[in-house]
């Protein structure tokens, strides 16, 4: 999902920021956490957290999940 010709610096917009937004989604979708994305695309973890929210995405906790047996009584 490297983006190599974009600049951190530079607003991304309309159908740009659409696709972007989409591939960021699925990537959150599939596993991914919002620093590998973030680092994947070239832009800052707020940036990423940001296009996830716009997408309707439901952010999973931060940390390592834990299953249900190794969870204290």
């Amino acid at each position: 999902m490297s983006h190599p010709g974009t600049r951190s610096y530079l607003w991304i917009t309309g159908t740009d920021r659409d696709r972007l937004r989409e591939q960021v989604a699925a990537a959150y979708h599939h596993g991914a956490s919002v620093h590998s994305i973030a680092i994947d695309i070239g832009r800052s973890y707020g940036f990423t957290r940001d296009l996830l929210l716009e997408a309707g995405i439901v952010l999973h906790p931060r940390g390592r999940r834990r299953s249900s047996a190794s969870r204290r009584p």
